[in-house]
């Protein structure tokens, strides 16, 4: 085994034994050599681990790890089946920057040339690519060779080959153009030529693998207390089931709501046979709306209609309660079955979220309340203990809750 293959080697038993999560993703990813011809630094397409021994030569084992860590998440994040209709270029930037922070948070050491920025952290790839220009003068330390530019995206004319920077940046990167791959080169060893992009096939085969080992890596890291921090909430966030929110949220309040057949003995005068007779009482349903500023009024306009178009079939009484750090002052608003559940009216975001005034209110007036539902980016002061009654909390963004029924808001 030569020195590099001995420190790629370390680096990833020490990944292992630091970073389960990360070493499990790791170990899935062969580590070939390859051709300095067309790999600069490292690179991926989702099948293996390539890599220019002189820039991992250069590296030292802390910087190693990182190199290895950063592939094998673009795999298990799947940006490689994420892209759709986006700009490469742009979007491979995004890809990086949405993946750095979490690896330095895991206190690994970036290698040169790592892109990182503070404003960017704890956000997704789909999230930080609108803010990435077609102008921006940024590169990343690695190449991402799961597909390649189509021709003439973005306007660009040229787009479409094996550069690792192909694209709208086309022009700026054309200095750093590597030679093109040469089918004489195929014997020379496994990576000899730049891989080809993946087929559509191989796409849709590889992020279903790659996900699985994605859950697989979480859940072993789960159960041995190694799992946490920001890395643990992004991919506990990533793995959540995508049912879309109005079907859970359907599916919630219809199984809350009392309607169920009787079958109590009736009186001698109706006869001996006992039928079963529909039996319906009133849902009562108090619903909290955070206006803190982090829901816009589009949002609570959806959410308000969707309760109202589901509180029909559920046989729901509605009390609707506003509240950012104190409820507002002229709530609640209180609306029967029967009547048409709207939006009170526009407000004005501000101040800390606390989602305490809610809780007491519905303690201090002894509301019969048989489920509550709040609307929220969960970023607040939870009350202390959960309360007797189902809480389900419609939740915009990536923050946990303590306890209740979380859905996402996709």
């Amino acid at each position: 085994m030569s020195e590099i293959e001995t420190k790629l080697s370390a680096a990833r038993t020490r990944l292992i034994l630091d970073k389960p999560f990360l070493g499990a993703l790791v170990l899935r990813l062969p580590m070939l050599q390859a051709d300095p011809g067309w790999c600069r630094t490292t690179a991926t397409d989702a099948r293996a681990f390539y890599y220019n021994a002189d820039f991992i030569d250069a590296l030292s084992l802390e910087q190693t790890q990182f190199v290895l860590a950063h592939e094998a998440l673009h795999c298990a994040l799947s940006h490689f089946a994420r892209r759709l209709h986006r700009d490469k270029y742009r979007w491979d930037i995004a890809c990086d920057l949405a993946i750095n922070p979490l690896l330095i948070a895991e206190q690994l050491e970036p290698c040169p040339g790592a892109l990182h920025l503070v404003e960017f952290e704890g956000m997704t790839a789909e999230e930080i690519y609108p803010c990435i220009a077609e102008s921006e003068q940024m590169e990343t330390h690695d190449q991402h060779l799961y597909d390649r530019a189509e021709a003439n995206a973005g306007g660009s004319p040229g787009g479409g080959g094996d550069c690792p920077n192909d694209g709208p940046a086309a022009e700026r990167a054309e200095p750093q153009r590597q030679a093109p791959r040469s089918e004489s080169d195929s014997g020379e060893s496994p990576a000899a030529t730049q891989p080809a992009p993946l087929s559509p096939t191989e796409q849709e085969r590889l992020a279903v693998q790659w996900t699985q080992r994605l859950a697989g890596a979480y859940q072993q890291a789960l159960q041995a207390g190694r799992m946490g921090g920001e890395l643990g909430r992004v991919i506990g966030h990533l793995l959540q089931p995508r049912i879309p929110w109005r079907m859970l949220l359907a599916k919630y309040m219809t199984a809350t709501a009392r309607e169920d057949y009787n079958w109590a003995r009736p009186s001698r005068r109706e006869g001996d046979a006992i039928l079963p007779s529909l039996r319906s009482s009133e849902l009562r349903v108090v619903v909290g709306l955070d206006t803190s500023g982090s829901i816009s009024d589009e949002e609570m306009r959806q959410f308000i209609s969707e309760i109202d178009a589901i509180k029909g079939q559920a046989h729901a009484h509605i009390t609707l309660l506003a509240c950012d750090a104190v409820l507002a002052a002229d709530g609640p608003w209180i609306v029967e079955p029967w009547e048409q559940l709207r939006l009170p009216r526009a407000f004005t975001g501000g101040g800390d979220t606390d989602f305490r005034p809610v809780f007491e209110w519905v303690e201090q007036h002894d509301a019969r309340c048989d489920l509550l539902i709040y609307f929220t980016d969960a970023q607040g002061a939870f009350p202390n203990h959960e309360p007797a009654m189902p809480v389900i909390w419609l939740v915009k963004g990536k923050a946990e809750i303590p306890w209740g029924q979380r859905i996402q808001l996709n």
